[in-house]
């Protein structure tokens, strides 16, 4: 079996300046050296601009019979003018001759600024410059959004497998819903933002709906289809994302920011913006002294509820603590000693099921406290 990667030298990033004029990657044959093979590249622009800042490519590398590096090289574009570091992203793809593609088929190259300007009207000129390159970064990485939403395997149709293509037909639709979403480079991210949050309210809405509708009809209480059916719904694609975070990022910050983050506007958003609306809507349609005016939340769930959910998060946030100080943990809240992590798992996990268990036993009055 013979198997391509960048060479672990450059795998996370290389940097080059962009006076250099060449980008060089290596790229390391494993596992033999027989016979001749092929393996073609191609870049990807995130932050540089191909034909701006650096020349594209999607060539094919050939190995000769006992050949085990290749290095190509990337032309890079010295404009004489400030930018701010730059990168894009080289990937490789399509081996040939029963081989295949390691660990590492990609890597991110970082294009340096080392421009030396001291000038003032120099530096106003330069931050001009950046401005404008973002709005063409931004125009060219929306369309690549779509490119992508629309396309099977984001475009590697080579690659793309039978559960790609099914994939690709379930979720057309949501991928290019959240296609529509701005670059984060636009209106400083915030226009990103805002846009992110509109959409994350209308599938919360919507998976909601559907869970309540599905709840009346299997003939579950509503305090209960909301922390099984709906949280389930809306939790399990931000566990995925915090999944992700956690094998990308050096640190645990990004996965567990963003599964906290997430609960938050969850409950923010499909809790508190209804209740203060229905609130309002009362207020303003009924007298003060009518009954009617007031908007009461009747469920007797929700304090048991809220008390159970406050010990487990505790609970959780001190096996967390205990993880950042403890040497057999390394001293750190993902990762670290196998047995520890699975432990740190099963405890998690198993705070669920206690909270979603003794919910529901009280939510039918199996349970009781007076």
């Amino acid at each position: 079996l013979l198997v391509y990667r960048f060479m672990e030298a450059v795998v996370s990033t290389q940097s080059t300046g962009e006076s250099a004029g060449m980008a060089e990657l290596v790229i390391e044959r494993n596992d033999g050296c027989d016979g001749r093979i092929t393996v073609k590249y191609k870049t990807k622009d995130i932050t540089a601009i191909a034909g701006k800042d650096y020349e594209a490519r999607d060539e094919e590398v050939e190995f000769t019979h006992g050949e085990v590096t290749k290095t190509i090289q990337i032309p890079l574009n010295d404009d004489d003018v400030f930018n701010e570091d730059k990168i894009f992203e080289v990937t490789l793809y399509d081996p040939t001759a029963g081989s295949s593609l390691g660990k590492t088929k990609c890597t991110i190259v970082t294009i340096l600024n080392d421009d030396d300007y001291q000038t003032l009207i120099t530096r106003v000129a330069n931050l001009t410059s950046v401005n404008l390159d973002k709005l063409v970064i931004g125009k060219e990485s929306w369309k690549q959004q779509f490119e992508e939403a629309l396309s099977v395997n984001g475009g590697n149709i080579d690659e793309a497998e039978t559960i790609d293509f099914i994939l690709h037909f379930v979720t057309f639709g949501w991928k290019v819903l959240f296609a529509c979403v701005p670059p984060a480079h636009m209106a400083s991210g915030w226009l990103c933002f805002c846009v992110s949050l509109g959409c994350i309210g209308v599938v919360t809405a919507l998976i909601g709906d559907l869970a309540t509708v599905l709840g009346l009809l299997i003939g579950l209480k509503d305090s209960v289809t909301a922390i099984t059916l709906v949280a389930l719904g809306t939790s399990l694609p931000d566990t995925f994302a915090s999944k992700v975070a956690a094998i990308n990022e050096d640190t645990a910050d990004a996965a567990i920011g963003n599964v906290t983050g997430s609960n938050s506007v969850n409950v923010f958003l499909g809790l508190g913006i209804p209740w203060l609306v229905a609130t309002i809507y009362k207020a303003l349609t009924y007298g003060e002294d009518d009954k009617r005016s007031r908007f009461v939340v009747s469920d007797k769930s929700l304090p048991f509820a809220i008390a159970l959910y406050s010990i487990t998060a505790i609970l959780t946030l001190l096996l967390l603590t205990w993880r950042r100080y403890s040497v057999s943990a390394g001293k750190a809240e993902l990762g670290g000693n196998k047995t520890i992590a699975r432990f740190s798992s099963l405890f998690c996990i198993s705070m669920w099921l206690v909270y979603v268990i003794c919910a529901s036993l009280y939510a039918y009055d199996i349970i009781k406290f007076d």
